[in-house]
């Protein structure tokens, strides 16, 4: 299956925007690059850079906060990664960690999108917040993105002491294709044993490259990441395999046939988004397998609106919601 099909018999009908968003979003489409072949590196520097009115968040937090970048060994075979790891200037006792998956639809952003949302852990809580630079898609498809999420998470457990994190205390997370390669990389710590994960934090997550629920259809050329977004991101990671049977689940969770084992998780989405029907479905079957869920469908949200309009009353509630579940994990 090629970037230029998708088919599905669904009827793609979305729920309505919310006002407050409605209201900017045809600013936040100008502004968004575009997701195509010929604009790739475009889009790339307008995510490192940060869009039109988004300056760059101070990671510094006017100094209470270290910022350092360390390299350290890939996956077998393959090249070093960098995390960037966040720290209070002041942190002195072994604590909780929040590792950090970033996103990007599998082909843009870098180790510093959107790690800024976790700051407030850092100086409240004492955490140490590790982010993971992988390798993108086109260039470096699966497994190389889930598998350098999983050599960083192996590598920050490992080394817990120096990092001065509680190696029983680490929580995963992440938004978008982000979200997907925390629950990839959450699977793999199951199955290989190591390491355990207290949580897990799927924020509007892109876990399911079948594209064939409603809301995997029903935005085109609507909202953000809409239907062809999505079909470039998982073609990008896939290749022809997209949408095929042989597709790994660490790749697209979604596709893993038992949950059971997996950590406390958390899982968000707007109802005008088009992850919505996949995690939806996955916080349900997460549950069937006896896992703890908790789950926010925001009603006329769109993908990423709490990050695009943060002013909102929509935004500031799933913000709050998210942050409450997340100040619990820490204190646990």
């Amino acid at each position: 299956m090629t970037a230029e099909t998708v088919t599905s018999s669904v009827t793609a009908t979305r729920p309505p925007f919310d006002p407050e968003l409605e209201a900017v979003l045809p600013m936040i489409r100008a502004a968004m690059p575009p997701m195509r072949p010929d604009a790739l590196e475009e889009s790339r520097r307008l995510m490192s850079e940060g869009l039109p009115g988004m300056p760059a968040p101070d990671l510094t937090a006017d100094g209470r906060v270290s910022v350092v970048d360390l390299v350290v060994p890939g996956p077998e075979g393959q090249p070093d990664l960098t995390l960037l790891v966040l720290r209070r200037t002041d942190h002195a006792t072994a604590g909780p960690a929040v590792y950090h998956t970033h996103g990007g639809g599998m082909i843009v952003g870098d180790r510093r999108s959107g790690v800024d949302m976790f700051l407030p852990f850092v100086l409240e809580h004492d955490a140490v917040v590790v982010s993971v630079e992988y390798r993108l898609a086109p260039e470096h498809p699966h497994p190389a993105p889930v598998e350098d999420c999983y050599a960083g998470l192996v590598w920050t457990a490992e080394h817990a002491e120096e990092l001065g994190i509680d190696p029983e205390r680490i929580l995963i997370a992440g938004a978008s294709a982000g979200g997907g390669l925390a629950a990839g990389a959450a699977l793999m710590a199951r199955d290989r044993g190591f390491p355990a994960l207290t949580h897990q934090v799927l924020i509007c997550p892109m876990i399911d490259d079948r594209l064939v629920t409603q809301s995997a259809q029903c935005l085109d050329g609507e909202g953000t990441w809409d239907r062809r977004d999505n079909l470039f991101g998982w073609t990008c990671l896939l290749g022809e395999e997209r949408g095929g049977p042989d597709v790994s689940p660490y790749a697209a969770p979604a596709r893993a046939t038992d949950l059971a084992g997996l950590p406390r998780t958390y899982i968000d989405t707007g109802s005008v988004e088009s992850f919505r029907d996949e995690a939806l479905a996955y916080a349900q079957r997460l549950s069937q397998a006896g896992v703890s869920v908790d789950l926010h469908m925001w009603g006329g949200g769109f993908h990423g609106f709490d990050l695009m309009v943060p002013q909102a009353a929509i935004s500031r509630a799933s913000v709050a919601a998210r942050e409450e579940f997340i100040h619990r994990a820490l204190s646990q």
